[in-house]
């Protein structure tokens, strides 16, 4: 008869209690435009989805819609400067 036995450590309470790391937390950091403008679309749909939207909606939907694209390109284009080294 085989004994089965585990072939990696026990995943505990412990093990996921560790704080971020300051690498981690800056990456939050510079996708909390982007993060904000993504909270703020959902809020705008949220809104709109009890009723019918009217025309405000609309626009508050379609602005917050631009606030995510635009915070989705400055965010590529400050990723991809940071890899060229700003020669591009």
């Amino acid at each position: 008869m085989k004994t089965i036995a585990a072939l990696q450590n026990l995943v505990t309470a412990a093990s996921i209690d560790f704080e971020p790391t300051g690498a981690e937390l800056d990456a939050i950091e510079q996708e909390m435009p982007l993060i904000r403008a993504e909270v703020e679309l959902l809020d705008a749909e949220i809104m709109t989805i009890d009723r019918p939207a009217n025309e405000l909606d609309v626009r508050r939907v379609r602005r917050a819609r631009n606030r995510v694209l635009a915070a989705r390109r400055d965010l590529t284009n400050r990723a991809t400067s940071a890899l060229t080294g700003g020669a591009a």
